[in-house]
C-alpha cells in the first residue's frame, strides 16, 4: 500500500509539472503510443504502422488482472502522446495512474465503443463486464476503429493511411473468426467443453459454440475449491473429454488438482497444451501477435478436443501444438 501509494504522489507531481499537450504536432516524426497490454498494442502496430512508435507495458505472461504500474511504468506513460488500454476493468490496479494521465493527454480504452448488450455480465464479477473481449475475433476487431480514430485525430495527415490499414487489418481478423468456426465446429458435439484454469474464455465458447468451464473464476485472484474439482472431474467422465488445458500467464495448480482427482475416479485427463488467455506469446513470434495467439489457440483446443485442423495453424505458421487424443 506504501508503495502504491508513493507511485501516485509521484504521478501527481509528474503530470503537474508537465507542459500543456500541444494541440498540433509536427507532421514529421512518429507518434509516441503506450499500450498496456499485447492485444492492444498489436492493433496498434497494425493500424499505425510506420507513423507509430509502440511502447507495450505488459509482456508475454503477464497477468494484467494483478499488474500494478512501477516508478519506470509512470514515466513510460508520461513520455507517450497516446494511452491505450483494453478497459471494462481489465487493468484494474491501474485505474488510479490512467485517471491522473487522462487529464493531460489522450488516455483510450479500445473496448470504448463496444455494444454493452454484447458484453458478458457474470454474476460473480459484481456488476462489472467480462474483460476478454478479445476471445471472440469479431467482438475485438470493433476496437480497431477506435484506434483508428485516435491515430488520425492526433496525426490527421495521416488519416487515409489509418483508414486502409484498418480495412486490410479487419479482413484479416474475419478470415480468422471464419478459421475458428470452422475448425471448433469440427469438434465432436459432446467433447465441446472447454476447460481451462480461469474463466478467460467466456467470450470465445459462446463465438465459437463451445461449454466453457473455468476451474477458478474471472478474476485470477480467486481460490478453486474441492467442490469445484469434484463438479468437473464428473462432467469430464460423462462426457468422454480426454483434454483440459493451461494458461500462459495463470498458475497451472489447479488444472493439476484437477487432473489428479479425474485418475483417483478412474478417468484419464491429459493436459492439452498451454493457450494463450490474459497475454500473447513471446515477442517476435507468430504467437506473439494477436491473430498468431487466437489461432494457436484454435488450433490447440480442436486437436486436442478431437477436432480437426492444421497442425501448424490456419497459415502454416504455427509450432506444432499437438495431437488429436
Amino acid at each position: 500500500m506504501r508503495f502504491a501509494l508513493l507511485i501516485l504522489l509521484a504521478l501527481g507531481a509528474a503530470v503537474g509539472c508537465q507542459p500543456a499537450r500541444q494541440e498540433s504536432r509536427p507532421p514529421e516524426g512518429k507518434l509516441r503510443v503506450l499500450a498496456t497490454t499485447g492485444m492492444v498494442a498489436d492493433i496498434v502496430r497494425e493500424v499505425g504502422g510506420e507513423q507509430v512508435e509502440v511502447t507495450q507495458l505488459m509482456g508475454a505472461g503477464v497477468d494484467p488482472h494483478l499488474y500494478k504500474t512501477s516508478r519506470d511504468d509512470v514515466q513510460r506513460i508520461l513520455d507517450a502522446d497516446v494511452v491505450f488500454y483494453s478497459g471494462l476493468m481489465l487493468e484494474g490496479k491501474m485505474s488510479d495512474t490512467l485517471v491522473q494521465v487522462a487529464r493531460k493527454k489522450p488516455v483510450v480504452a479500445v473496448t470504448e465503443q463496444i455494444d454493452p448488450a454484447s458484453l458478458l455480465e457474470p454474476a460473480q464479477m459484481q456488476g462489472h463486464y467480462d474483460p476478454h473481449v478479445w476471445m471472440d475475433v469479431a467482438a475485438w476487431a470493433k476496437c480497431v476503429d477506435v484506434v483508428a480514430e485516435t491515430l488520425a485525430a492526433e496525426r490527421p495527415q495521416h488519416t487515409g493511411e489509418f483508414a486502409s490499414a484498418a480495412d486490410e487489418y479487419r479482413q484479416q481478423l474475419a478470415a480468422l473468426d471464419d478459421y475458428a468456426k470452422r475448425a471448433i465446429a469440427s469438434i465432436p458435439e459432446q467433447r465441446r467443453v472447454l476447460v481451462t484454469s480461469h474463466d478467460a474464455f467466456n467470450y470465445f465458447g459462446r463465438a465459437y459454440g463451445l461449454e466453457v468451464e473455468g476451474v477458478q473464476g474471472i478474476s485470477t485472484e480467486s481460490e478453486a475449491g474441492l467442490q469445484r474439482i469434484n463438479a468437473l472431474v464428473d462432467m469430464l467422465a460423462k462426457r468422454d473429454v480426454a483434454a483440459v488445458f493451461v494458461e500462459s500467464s495463470v498458475s497451472g495448480k489447479s488444472i493439476e488438482a484437477l487432473i489428479d482427482g479425474a485418475a483417483a475416479n478412474g478417468h484419464t485427463v491429459r493436459i492439452g497444451g498451454e493457450l494463450y488467455s490474459d497475454a500473447m506469446g513471446p515477442a517476435d513470434t507468430y504467437e506473439g501477435t494477436y491473430i498468431g495467439m487466437i489461432d494457436h489457440n484454435v488450433t490447440l483446443v480442436t486437436r486436442g478436443l478431437g477436432g480437426d485442423a492444421p497442425e501448424r495453424g490456419m497459415s502454416d505458421r504455427l509450432n506444432a501444438v499437438g495431437n488429436s487424443p
